[in-house]
């Protein structure tokens, strides 16, 4: 029997965690895995604790662009104190959006580049967060493997998506893609050995979803659309989604 897998949701934000012993319970039953991205020092340790309550939860550990001032030194020591635990490293990146001036654009290539290299000698796969700077990522993962690397929620052009297949990249559609008709043609055009699915939870989705924030229940959901506009069957579907899940973990 298949798997279900959430390739990038923050199940160590303080929205659930009123709620984690149901949703661990949901993700037994539904068969369903979640590769649990960190935030900052904090959250990375929020996560290593999840992990132990449940081998459905992938713990990714790291720091987010919007953190990227914050110092490295804790982090590093929980990387590598960590290392044969975690499953990855994120969710990391770029993004102007929270940059005021150049040395905040330094940090945070600084901040990308250190816990990629992480990655690169632990053998670990990243989550990337690349709005508005795909770009500037492809041009610094030249330096870096990009053989288990995800541009989580891809939000580009074609062309920069075209550049992401080429150069080795996963990438993630959410929730948003079930009723963005953008998203639905860049999945047209994604190499089906590269598709991965989200929710980014708790991210808010509105149209269908009525602005609630995102759930891991949201997967079969947007498998299901994803099936549609691939014209495959649902349980196809999820079995190629499975698939390049265990090739981006590596396992």
């Amino acid at each position: 029997m298949t798997w279900y897998f959430d390739s990038h949701i923050h199940l160590s934000d303080p929205e659930y965690v009123s709620d984690m012993e149901f949703i661990l319970k949901e993700m037994e039953c539904l068969r369903l895995k979640a590769c649990c991205v960190s935030m900052n020092f904090e959250t990375s340790l929020q996560t290593l604790e999840l992990a132990k309550k449940s081998n459905l939860i992938l713990p990714f550990i790291g720091i987010h662009p919007e953190y990227a001032n914050d110092e490295i030194e804790n982090m590093s020591a929980l990387i590598a104190e960590n290392h044969s635990s975690i499953s990855g490293i994120g969710e990391i990146g770029l993004d102007p959006t929270y940059a005021n001036n150049n040395d905040d654009i330094k940090n945070q290539h600084r901040m990308f580049e250190t816990l990629l290299s992480f990655a690169e000698k632990f053998k670990k796969p990243i989550s990337i967060h690349s709005r508005k700077s795909l770009d500037d990522i492809f041009q610094t993962m030249t330096s870096y493997s990009t053989k288990h690397a995800l541009l989580h929620w891809f939000d580009g052009s074609k062309k920069q998506l075209q550049k992401a297949m080429d150069m080795g990249f996963f990438v993630s559609y959410g929730p948003v893609m079930i009723y963005a008709n953008d998203k639905q043609t860049l999945l047209s055009q994604t190499d089906e050995s590269q598709i991965l699915v989200e929710t980014d939870g708790p991210v808010k989705f509105s149209r269908c979803f009525e602005m609630k924030s995102g759930q891991i229940s949201f997967i079969p959901s947007v498998i299901f659309c994803a099936s549609k506009i691939l014209g495959k069957s649902f349980d196809e579907m999820t079995s190629l989604l499975e698939k390049n899940s265990n090739s981006f973990l590596g396992i």
